[in-house]
């Protein structure tokens, strides 16, 4: 464990082997770091917040901040980061505050890029790309595998499904469905991620399911209703099918389209 002379460290911070922390950084109190974690200079870890292994924290980033709701009125919640994530230059996590899921959560492997803002009671999976001065509101869910594209703004309470790619300067304001390319502002729909499953080694036959599935929900004449109904009876089943299909019923605030 190195540990610079010029670190703050509360005294009931739990650090494990290996972790360290440049100079001028500051560890609030109830924070856990992972082994092998590596904080930069001057990044500030408030408290509640507990970090992975293997993670990388960049120079003047602060993790574990108060939410920015006015909701908020001082219970103690989390920021909760897995393992093995990058964090880069000036990002900002928030933790949560008690409504919804009552935690913000970040998984493992994923790649948060300089200026990036991810607020209260988010949820990421693992492998997400977020890349520079990408922001998200309140309350987002993030599936396994998504790219977000540089200064994207994504409303609260909206979902990205897994594998999609959003396009930069984007604004998003509703669900984008998973498999998918979504741009603009508002973002709209351009298609399946195609080279990004292919890059991901997904299957001939599951890609031409997708698509089958991605064209009768929207580019037939029918309702979505009964174009789901459609889909989920006449494309081969996949799992990735069933949680395209899944995914755009369980929506709450509506779909891009």
């Amino acid at each position: 464990m190195r540990i610079h002379p010029t670190a703050i460290i509360a005294a009931d911070a739990q650090l494990s082997d290996g972790v360290e922390i440049g100079p001028y950084s500051i560890i609030g109190s109830d924070v856990k770091i992972g082994k092998n974690t590596v904080i930069g200079p001057h990044a500030v870890i408030d408290d509640y917040t507990h970090i992975g292994e293997g993670c990388r924290i960049f120079q003047f980033c602060s993790i574990g901040a108060q939410p920015q709701d006015l909701k908020f009125s001082g219970e103690k919640t989390r920021v909760i980061i897995g393992n093995f994530n990058t964090i880069r230059e000036f990002v900002t996590i928030n933790r949560s505050t008690a409504a919804d899921i009552g935690v913000t959560m970040i998984g493992d492997h994923n790649l948060i890029m300089a200026y990036c803002h991810i607020a209260h009671n988010c949820k990421l999976g693992n492998r997400i790309i977020m890349s520079n001065a990408a922001t998200l509101a309140g309350h987002i869910h993030v599936e396994d595998n998504a790219t977000i594209s540089g200064l994207t703004g994504v409303h609260q309470f909206t979902r990205i499904g897994a594998h999609c790619m959003i396009g930069g300067l984007s604004a998003v304001v509703k669900d984008v469905p998973p498999y998918t390319i979504a741009v603009g502002n508002h973002a709209k729909l351009f298609g399946l991620n195609m080279i990004g499953l292919q890059r991901r080694n997904f299957s001939e036959q599951t890609i031409k399911a997708l698509k089958d599935a991605y064209r009768i929900v929207f580019r037939s004449d029918l309702l979505l209703e009964a174009a789901l109904e459609k889909a989920q009876k006449e494309v081969e089943d996949f799992p990735e099918v069933r949680h395209f299909i899944d995914f755009i019923k369980g929506s709450k605030r509506g779909i891009c389209r």
